[in-house]
């Protein structure tokens, strides 16, 4: 067996490893800047970042409290429906007079407190231009005395709330005879 003989290093025998020259003050302050530099930008960023998701936050709550109420609405607008529907069943009734008024002010009461959260009736006549953004077209309706795709008759009353379209309004179009 031999013996292994460990090598002893001497400084004469110690490699020699390149010391790191250290760097000069003008150059630990130049990187020093530009990490602040950097970090001032990144913080600028991330300062814009969080005001912009803010005002997303607020813009977005705004909105939904504004239309927050578009359910209910939406849904009340059958009740409003049918008083409308009974109005026109009693009106010119002698017979139904008294019935005409209780129903007309209750539709009225209703309407006020709808148009406070915003509900606007679409107004449509007869011969009135069809708007595709405002109408919907049901069928067409041949009419010798009103041009050609113009409103005929209105079905259903539409609704805007607070300048959103809530329902259209369902019509009628005229057609020539030929297209009917």
């Amino acid at each position: 067996m031999e013996e292994r003989m460990e090598e002893q290093h001497t400084p004469e025998t110690t490699p020699q490893t390149p010391e790191k020259e250290t760097p000069s003050v003008e150059e630990r302050l130049a990187a020093a800047l530009q990490e602040i530099e950097a970090l001032r930008t990144d913080n600028l960023r991330i300062l814009a970042d969080s005001e912009n998701f803010k005002k997303r936050l607020t813009r977005e709550k705004e909105e939904q409290c504004k239309f927050a109420v578009a359910g209910l609405v939406e849904e009340l607008l059958v009740v409003l429906d049918n008083l409308e529907l009974a109005l026109s069943h009693c009106s010119g009734n002698e017979a139904c007079k008294d019935l005409f008024t209780g129903v007309d002010m209750t539709r009225n009461a209703m309407l006020e407190v709808l148009r406070r959260h915003g509900l606007t009736p679409i107004e449509v006549q007869e011969g009135a231009d069809f708007d595709p953004a405002l109408h919907e077209a049901l069928g067409h309706e041949a009419r010798a005395d009103l041009k050609p795709g113009t409103v005929a008759r209105v079905l259903q009353r539409g609704y805007l709330l607070k300048e959103r379209l809530l329902r259209p309004a369902k019509v009628m179009v005229t057609s020539t005879p030929e297209q009917a």
